[in-house]
């Protein structure tokens, strides 16, 4: 039996907040050693600056981490014709408003349903969100039980995402992660992704684990 090629992995990075470009540095020598998958991260410098998506033309899953970028035009519209094709997507954190010219990319692929967030400071205590849960295959092997990121105020959800996980804090219990179908495309969502959970391996190995069953591996 041949060897299945390597996933072809794109992430796109510009969620400067969260200092993302060395977040998803972290993740693609994480994912690249540990499973066969190849990444191409593109990198966004500033909300403004026009960076080419070509590379989503030839790519088995796309991961988002990006926050309010202005892209627009022939760019824009390669992103929307990827998600139009049913293509597999993981997103991460702030990918709830990737580019604000795109603000529906939330409720219409990811599923969510974003509206700002609970106070900053307060650990959020993670657990999975059922017993049927614990048993999905992008939470095989995974162990998180808190984030030093500020809970997302994401409900309701989509009629028809499958929740993964849950935050909780004294003030606040809020879906963290979830999976969905888009016109046939595979769909993770995390609203995790604070600086401090890429130094988790736990973190790590939930979202590769996402990217290789977007991919349709795992």
């Amino acid at each position: 039996m041949s060897t299945p090629a390597p996933l072809k992995l794109c992430m796109l990075s510009g969620s400067f907040e969260y200092d993302s470009e060395r977040s998803l540095a972290i993740f693609q020598e994480y994912v690249e050693r540990e499973h066969p998958v190849e990444a191409t991260l593109i990198v966004f410098e500033s909300e403004n600056d026009d960076q080419s998506l070509a590379a989503l033309d030839d790519t088995d899953v796309m991961l988002v981490f990006t926050r309010r970028l202005n892209t627009s035009g022939t760019e824009l519209e390669r992103f929307k014709a990827y998600f139009a094709r049913g293509r597999p997507v993981v997103g991460v954190r702030t990918a709830s408003h990737a580019f604000q010219s795109w603000l529906e990319f939330d409720k219409e692929v990811l599923g969510g349903n974003y509206n700002m967030h609970y106070g900053a400071g307060p650990v959020v205590r993670v657990a999975p969100a059922s017993p049927e849960a614990k048993e999905h295959p992008i939470l095989r092997g995974v162990s998180i039980t808190k984030s030093h990121g500020s809970l997302y105020r994401n409900t309701p959800t989509a009629p028809d995402a499958s929740l993964l996980l849950t935050g909780t804090t004294d003030e606040a219990q809020e879906p963290v992660a979830w999976t969905r179908i888009n016109r046939g495309g595979r769909v993770f969502y995390t609203s995790l992704g604070h600086q401090e959970d890429f130094e988790d391996e736990a973190f790590l190995h939930m979202v590769a684990n996402g990217v290789l069953w977007a991919g349709g591996r795992l």
